[in-house]
């Protein structure tokens, strides 16, 4: 494995890091900003809309650009958007400085995933896109409690200037030990991928990736005042929370991606019901101090169970658009980053408490599970599926006829091994 890769998941952590640490760091933000809890926790869903409309944008933007160059470009913006953030005067300018750093992760992860494949033979595709997500993984077990930690002992700025010092040495690994990539001789042809979008499974899929992912993120969001006011823990345990939820994240990433591809509908089930049942039981006993520390490691655990499967879902039935299926499921996990925390701070402004937060994020969850069942219903019962072209009009680039029989394994691993956006 080139250590350029490693370079690649270094960058990871620091965009994973800024974009997750914001749930350990929003009473003190408040508080310097002199803006409610409720809308500081905008400032996640600020990210959140970058990403969702940063990663079609740039992965469609960037496809004829030197890969080299975008990448440094990108890096460079994300951690000029940290610096900003640390210096930011007012709450307007730290909200601009969010949406812009997102941009900038949105399109570094696209472009970043095919840089890691160009550098790598085809049998270690997967593992070099292992070592990208392995820096998101990381970023939640040690990044975020420690943002959380900077945040509690030297204020929240500190958080922002941490990542922004990542983010340099990130800069400095990609310009010296990142190769020029050449750039394919043939161009996606967009019109025929954005086809994808008259398919209703596609819907279905983003509406149950961002549905899954907002009903964690409602409650994960206002986790740091849930602990300390409503739990009644010392502030100083809120690091120590966070890192056991990304701790459940890792093992969660683990197991739901060992077991995904021959059970995709069987995860998605299981992992978005044990979420909701994870949600209420931390609305019923959010006071219980036990209960809301084990229950936050839960959380992590069933989130990223499912994460595997909601990916390979959206490879699956849109295995015919490369370019556009990674950044439609980033744009589909970001949707529901920023609806879950609005929807969080709505439940706040209405004065039920923290914990109110949680029964709101197992409605949305609930209502994943319904789409679950209908996308089951409307595959036929998740037997065997079309998707749109076949295996090898997916690798090839070809035209293929509509409606070509591929099962559901072998379609997530031709899109796995052809389609740069795959992380």
């Amino acid at each position: 494995m080139p250590l350029a890769v490693y370079i690649l998941g270094l960058s990871v952590f620091a965009l994973g890091t800024s974009e997750f640490m914001l749930s350990g760091l929003l009473p003190p933000i408040a508080d310097d900003m002199n803006v409610s809890i409720p809308r500081a926790g905008l400032l996640i869903s600020a990210f959140a809309i970058g990403m969702v409309i940063g990663a079609p944008l740039l992965a469609v933007a960037t496809l004829r650009l030197p890969r080299r160059t975008t990448l440094i470009a990108l890096i460079s913006v994300f951690g000029l958007g940290q610096v900003a953030g640390a210096l930011a005067p007012t709450y307007e300018v730290l909200f601009a400085s969010r949406v812009v750093s997102a941009f900038a992760c949105a399109g570094f992860w696209a472009v970043g995933a095919a840089v890691a494949i160009a550098m790598v033979p085809v049998n270690a595709r997967a593992r070099a896109m292992a070592v990208m997500i392995g820096g998101l993984s990381i970023a939640n077990v040690l990044g975020v409690p420690l943002g959380a930690f900077l945040g509690e002992n030297f204020g929240w700025r500190s958080a922002f200037w941490a990542v922004g010092a990542a983010s340099a040495v990130a800069l400095v690994g990609v310009t010296t030990l990142i190769p020029r990539i050449p750039l394919p001789e043939q161009k996606p042809r967009l019109k025929k991928e954005m086809s994808i979008y008259r398919d209703r499974q596609v819907w279905l899929s983003i509406v149950i990736t961002a549905l899954a992912a907002g009903g964690v993120f409602c409650a994960f969001s206002y986790l740091a005042p849930l602990l300390t006011d409503v739990a009644g823990l010392d502030s100083g345990w809120v690091p120590t929370v966070l890192a056991l939820f990304g701790i459940g994240a890792l093992v969660g990433t683990t197991i739901g991606g060992r077991v995904a591809d021959a059970h995709l509908f069987g995860v998605l089930m299981s992992g978005i019901a044990a979420s909701t049942v994870f949600l209420i039981a931390l609305a019923l006993f959010a006071s219980n101090q036990v209960a809301a520390v084990g229950l936050s490691f839960l959380l992590g655990l069933s989130a990223f169970y499912t994460a595997p499967a909601l990916n390979a879902r959206m490879f699956n039935v849109a295995g015919a658009a490369p370019t556009l299926a990674g950044a439609t499921t980033t744009a589909a996990f970001n949707l529901g980053n920023t609806g879950g925390p609005w929807l969080g701070g709505t439940v706040i402004d209405a004065d039920f408490g923290f914990a109110a937060t949680a029964w709101a994020g197992a409605a949305m969850t609930v209502l994943a599970l319904v789409a679950v069942v209908c996308s089951l219903r409307l595959q036929g019962g998740g037997r065997s599926r079309r998707v749109t072209g076949s295996p090898a009009a997916v690798s090839s680039g070809a035209s293929a006829k509509e409606g070509t029989p591929v099962r559901q394994k072998a379609a997530v691993e031709v899109c796995a091994d052809t389609s740069p956006s795959a992380g």
